[in-house]
């Protein structure tokens, strides 16, 4: 199944066309050269920046997926899988909130916790979209009835604050607008249940770590919030806290603030002793291997090109979750692909990270964008087969 043409340079075309916008209209809000925006529309430019996207979607008043096109048409067999039952966890999402009893009866206690650990241990960190969205609605709703049992209380609101989170990230990879946030208050409201000054500050940084690109400014607000104030038995929190800051300042342009917050989150991942923190099960990732992963996109993020390469080097990939692998090799190819030397090299890192996360990867709005940038010199390059095999299994369609 093939678009036809590149995913935001065709929907901004249509959107400046919808709103009688001149592309030097366009191109002075945005702040975006002239001939750069005439590029991206013409697909001779990818997007490869968060701050592009959402400065065009500023200056076009819409949302930066109205310009993605996300959720993505589904191409392969586990993406309908998905989308098919994504309908199902939003009902669940919205038609229930914490305190609210559901009038079916649930699994024994036992087998629940068998799916909640299967959700963190293997779903999550394999970023295995298909399953998650399969066992989120029904997971959820029986956490639901045993935080009504005044036995299992504290266990399932624990276990929802992070089922929760994980139907927002997944919401969020996804595209589906609006669920993010549904799952972020449902989260909190939780957390406030429990009582717990730990998983306040939790979901917290989840509800800054999901806010929607619409509003980087307030992003970096609430995660310097949660940044400054998180309890400081749980540094993780921190360490998470500081490294969305830095990306929603590199977002905004402000390279200064960006790094200086990677460098307070290495310096809280000191505290830790293993690379990669355990806690909460695959929530966070927080470490010293995911300081440097974000460094990666971070990097790529503030235009550093191949070299982010640097980011690489003493990286103990082995040591955190093959969904945060992928991200990181992901950004990495991207990175390498941003000069013609090292373009070969990123490719086969974006192969990589598709191998790792399949669905997680085909998401990617800027692995799509790269994607679709490279297939105009494919018949030229060595991995131009690889590339149009790439690009057939995202939806990208071939150019020439």
């Amino acid at each position: 199944m093939y678009d036809d043409g590149n995913d935001v340079g065709r929907r901004l075309r249509e959107i400046r066309s919808w709103r009688q916008l001149s592309l030097q209209v366009t191109a002075d809000l945005s702040g975006i050269s002239y001939g750069y925006l005439a590029k991206i529309e013409r697909g001779e430019k990818p997007v490869t920046k968060r701050r592009t996207l959402e400065a065009l979607a500023a200056a076009l008043r819409v949302s930066p997926v109205e310009l993605t096109g996300k959720p993505y048409t589904p191409v392969a067999k586990d993406d309908a899988e998905t989308f098919a039952q994504m309908t199902a966890l939003g009902d669940m999402l919205i038609g229930w909130w914490v305190g609210e009893v559901p009038d079916t009866p649930a699994r024994p206690w036992e087998t629940v916790l068998v799916d909640f650990d299967r959700l963190n241990n293997e779903l999550r960190p394999g970023s295995d979209y298909a399953a998650q969205a399969a066992m989120l609605p029904g997971l959820v709703r029986e956490l639901l009835v045993y935080a009504a049992d005044p036995q299992r209380k504290t266990d399932a609101l624990v276990a929802l604050v992070q089922a929760y989170h994980a139907a927002g990230a997944l919401a969020a990879r996804l595209g589906f607008a609006g669920l993010p946030t549904v799952a972020v208050e449902r989260m909190r409201s939780a957390a406030e249940l429990l009582g717990d000054p730990v998983w306040v500050a939790a979901s917290a940084w989840s509800r800054a770590h999901l806010l929607s690109s619409t509003s980087r400014p307030r992003q970096y607000q609430l995660a310097v919030r949660v940044a400054d104030s998180a309890p400081v038995e749980r540094p993780e929190t921190r360490g998470m806290a500081n490294l969305t800051a830095a990306l929603a300042a590199a977002s905004q342009g402000d390279a200064d603030s960006a790094r200086t917050h990677l460098d307070e989150a290495a310096a809280v991942a000191e505290q830790l002793e293993p690379d990669v923190s355990p806690w909460p099960p695959s929530m966070m990732n927080f470490g010293r291997t995911n300081v440097g992963i974000w460094k990666t996109s971070i990097g790529v993020e503030l235009g550093e090109g191949a070299k982010v390469a640097r980011y690489a080097r003493g990286l103990r990939l082995e040591s955190i979750s093959t969904s945060r692998q992928a991200g990181f090799w992901a950004d990495y190819g991207r990175g390498l692909l941003a000069e013609r030397k090292t373009r070969e090299e990123g490719l086969g890192a974006i192969l990589h990270a598709e191998r790792l996360a399949p669905q997680q990867i085909r998401s990617n709005t800027f692995v799509r964008e790269a994607v679709f940038g490279l297939l105009g010199s494919a018949r030229r390059d060595a991995g131009g087969r690889e590339l149009r095999g790439l690009a057939w299994r995202m939806g990208v369609v071939p150019n020439g």
